[in-house]
């Protein structure tokens, strides 16, 4: 089987602010493997941080692990998708190990000449996706608001705190989007301050947010401060859920009595292979769980999609902030993600790139 790579650039539509900085692009990584008669697609969208990785860097190291295992992974069952997992995300970037699982899958379901989400025994059906809102001054957030809903006509927002500026900016921002959403029709909210918050501030928003109806806040603290998790946890008047603090599914347990729900990404699991694991594991824990991406185009958003059915809450809409998104996939009407009948993940690049 051979394995090409292309680098593409994703330009937002609107810069994407959180607490750790700004995003006006996102400089990703098409991963493609072709067995010769078919092509299975793969992305790499790094997230900075704990998963900051250059498409250089991924280009090298996916070529040099798929160098080593090439003459198994290309023969008669030699190596199956989950032993290339195993191996793979021992030495790989998460988000590289991510690119390479979701192709393979795509492949694998290609092969098989069916749809992932029905080769996995999954139902088509998907709850409504959240859109992001990133951080801005209030004044920017009552000119963007109406632009997004009238363009995406979502019914669920996640709206990104933690300002580097404080807990005032934070009540500021989100009185100018309460301010700003029609008052004839009802939105969801949700939270996600990107570990931008300290316990005390923290538990204050938690409260102030519960009583302006918020659905749930989502990684409230630093991956660093995990240990104040159960002070939070136990005065906490909604859900309280965690992203970066879980990255796969080791992580669980360890969580599961100080959070009430957490989120899965492809990028940090490793891949498709590894989110399964993630998933069943909280719910074995009896958590709640929200599947959610990077700054990814249609084809990473519609792999996730693709296992989206397993999970109580998706927050898959990145490609819905690209000007252009460089990929077909996962249809998308009225907040709702609508997954394909095509074999694979359902997604390919608009314009080929395969012979790069």
């Amino acid at each position: 089987m051979r394995l090409v790579t292309a680098p593409i650039v994703l330009k937002k539509r609107h810069p994407l602010r959180i607490s750790r900085g700004l995003i006006t692009e996102n400089h990703n990584l098409l991963v493609t493997i072709d067995d010769g008669h078919t092509y299975g697609f793969g992305e790499v969208a790094s997230g900075g941080g704990l998963h900051g990785v250059s498409p250089e860097e991924a280009t090298r190291e996916i070529h040099s692990f798929w160098s080593a295992i090439a003459p198994t992974a290309s023969g008669h069952g030699h190596l199956s998708i989950h032993e290339i997992w195993e191996q793979g995300f021992r030495i790989l970037s998460a988000p590289a190990c991510a690119a390479l699982d979701i192709a393979l899958w795509d492949l694998h379901a290609k092969r098989a000449n069916m749809p992932l989400w029905k080769l996995l025994g999954l139902p088509r059906s998907l709850v409504p996706t959240s859109v992001t809102i990133g951080i801005n001054p209030p004044d920017i957030q009552r000119e963007r608001i109406p632009e997004i809903l009238d363009r995406t006509k979502a019914t669920i927002l996640k709206i990104k705190l933690g300002s580097p500026e404080g807990i005032d900016a934070d009540k500021e921002a989100f009185i100018a989007i309460e301010e700003s959403l029609p008052r004839s029709s009802s939105y969801q909210m949700r939270v996600d301050a990107n570990g931008g918050w300290n316990l005390n501030d923290a538990s204050f928003m938690v409260k102030w947010l519960s009583e302006r109806g918020v659905q749930f806040v989502e990684q409230p603290l630093s991956v660093s401060d995990n240990d104040a998790l159960p002070a939070l946890f136990r005065s906490r008047q909604i859900p309280i859920f965690v992203d970066e603090s879980c990255q796969t599914s080791i992580d669980v347990p360890p969580l599961a009595s100080c959070v009430d729900g957490v989120v899965v990404k492809l990028m940090k699991s490793g891949g498709i292979t590894e989110a399964l694991r993630v998933v069943a594991t909280a719910r074995a824990h009896r958590l709640e769980t929200m599947i959610g991406c990077m700054g990814e185009s249609s084809i990473g958003i519609s792999a996730g999609a693709s296992i989206g059915s397993l999970f109580d809450h998706i927050d898959l809409d990145s490609h819905l902030n690209l000007l252009p998104d460089p990929a077909n996939g996962v249809g998308y009407k009225a907040g709702h993600l609508h997954l394909t009948d095509l074999p694979g993940h359902g997604a390919s690049m608009r314009e080929s790139i395969l012979d790069g």
